[in-house]
């Protein structure tokens, strides 16, 4: 694997929302978690919390507050700085995480060394 630890993160961020890759890569994402259930589960627990504190009681901050933990848990996919993806006890499967490391080495690849 090439080692892209030179590249400047602020500038791959900006390469990433300029071209429309960012995009993409999100639209992947939220792609591979709907097939692997993870979206179905976070709805499954947020109508479990309503359920549980009463429909009437429960604001978006309060499902945000409670949730998004547990979302992390399963998804806490980010890039480090050379560009690895990193989870904790995740239970994305691991071929979602190798696709979206593949697409964003590609990008890479394919950026002029100067433009980051």
């Amino acid at each position: 694997m090439e080692n892209f630890a030179h590249v400047d993160e602020l500038n791959l961020v900006l390469q990433l929302i300029e071209s429309g890759e960012k995009e993409k890569l999100m639209e992947l994402l939220r792609e591979r978690l709907i097939e692997c259930g993870w979206r179905d589960e976070m709805r499954a627990l947020c109508r479990a919390y309503a359920k549980k504190k009463g429909r009437n009681n429960v604001t978006v901050d309060d499902l945000v507050h409670v949730i998004t933990p547990k979302g992390r848990e399963k998804s806490c996919i980010s890039v480090t700085s050379n560009f690895a993806i990193s989870t904790s006890a995740s239970s994305v499967p691991d071929s979602v995480k190798a696709e979206l490391l593949l697409r964003i080495q590609s990008f890479l690849k394919s950026v002029p060394l100067d433009a980051l």
